[in-house]
Order: structure tokens, then sequence, then C-alpha cells
């Protein structure tokens, strides 16, 4: 008789144990509740999903995350200022009176004018106050293609060794000063240009001015930084002097 008994308390626990478990379980899950949003806000209900996009336009990202509800945008503006120098078609000269004499001036090989602009871009990279042969030398190595960049390469002589070796006679420039757009040349290297095209006068064979010009024009100048370092490096008259038929026969250029 107290079989039934135990068997009936049994079943009711068990039964009590499932509606408290459903009541437990009813009381802690989480309630979302679904609203539409209106022109002012986002209910917390809401799942956002917006996927990343580009505008071609302003070139500004803007990405949202899944299901945050953090809706400032994440912006990673990218901002490209590329270095660039003004180049002309002619380099500057201190003897302007040329073109008074009827005889025609000779023009510069593009080459030359290019490293010309890289050895402004030199000058400012290292915040000089003005453009020395050492820049004039650099950019000739910096240009990299021309004859005299070839030639310099092939005795040892690279545009890292000529940085480090300009930083050592000349130091380094205030961090905080800023070169001007157009560091203007000191009056070694002006001369130095102005040596280049009195030698293409001279030598009138009607080609255009070259890099080897450029070399050979700081080469001359004995006391200028440009000469020095090239001394420095290895560079001698016996090596200027294998560069001269470059500058003095017609018809050579700067390949």
């Amino acid at each position: 008789m107290f079989l039934p008994l135990k068997t009936s308390l049994f079943s009711s626990k068990l039964a009590l144990i499932f509606v408290v478990k459903w009541l437990f379980r009813a009381a802690i899950a989480p309630r979302v509740w679904y609203s539409a949003p209106t022109d002012s806000s986002v209910r917390l209900g809401q799942t956002l999903t917006l996927k990343s996009f580009e505008n071609s336009w302003i070139g500004t990202k803007v990405g949202v995350s899944p299901c945050s509800l953090n809706l400032r945008p994440v912006v990673s503006v990218s901002r490209r200022r590329p270095l660039a120098a003004t180049v002309s078609f002619s380099l500057p000269t201190a003897k302007p009176e040329r073109a008074s004499t009827g005889q025609e001036i000779p023009k510069w090989f593009s080459k030359a004018i290019k490293s010309f602009a890289m050895s402004e871009l030199e000058a400012r990279k290292l915040k000089y106050l003005t453009t020395g042969t050492e820049a004039l030398l650099m950019g000739v190595l910096i240009e990299s293609t021309n004859l005299t960049a070839k030639f310099l390469r092939a005795h040892g002589i690279t545009i890292l060794k000529v940085r480090d070796e300009t930083v050592k006679l000349l130091g380094k420039a205030d961090l905080f000063f800023f070169s001007p757009e157009h560091p203007p040349l000191t009056d070694e290297a002006q001369r130095a240009l102005d040596w280049a095209v009195d030698q293409k006068i001279k030598y009138g064979d009607g080609g255009e001015i070259t890099t080897s010009h450029i070399l050979l024009g700081i080469w001359s100048e004995v006391d200028s930084p440009g000469h020095k370092i090239l001394f420095t490096l290895g560079f001698n008259d016996e090596k200027a002097k294998e560069l001269e038929p470059s500058i003095s026969k017609p018809g050579c250029t700067d390949d």
C-alpha cells in the first residue's frame, strides 16, 4: 500500500523540479524587442549591418562593425602628398650675358635636368639651406640611369656612401628646420654648372650638356664639399680623364 504513495510523491517532485527549471529559464532568458527605427534613432533590439565602402570622390573609407552598438564610423583618411620639384628646361646660370654674344646656348640633356631636380630634393630631405656641390653629386647618383652614375657605381661610389660622407662633412640640420622649396645654389655649385656650360660652348659640337659635365664641374671646384667627398671615396684626376671623352667627343649621349 505504501508503494503507490511513494511513486506519487516521486512523480510530484519531478513535476515540481521541471516547473522550477522552466520558470528559471524563462526568468533569465533575454528578451529582444523589435521596434521599427525612426529617423532620429536606432532601437537597441535592431541588428545593424553596414558593409564597408569607399567614396571614390572624397577618398575616405568608412567602416561600421556588424552588430555594434557604437554607431560612430571608423574613419581612415589616406593623405598622399608626393614630394615633387618643379623642373625647368634650363639650369640656373650666373652668366646670362652669354645669350647676348650671338652664340647659341647649349641645351641641357633631360637626365641632367632630372639630376638637378633630384639634387634639390636631396637638399630638402637633409634639411639644408642651400643646394651645394654635394647635393649635385647626389642628384646625379639618384637619377641612376645616366652614364656618369653608372661610372661612379662601377668604381664603388654609391648614393649611400655619398650621403654618409655628406653628413660627416656638413653635419645634420636642425630637426625643426624646413628647407625652402628650391634651396638656392651655393657659389661653388653655381660655378660648377657654369663650368659645364662653358665646356660645352668650348667644344661646340652642337650636343647637349650631360651629367658628365656636371660631375667634372664639381671636380673642378677643389675646395667644395662635392670634390672632397669624391676624393674621400676614391675619385681622382685619372678617373676624371676617363670621363673627359664623354664631354669632348661629338655625339656622346648620357645613356
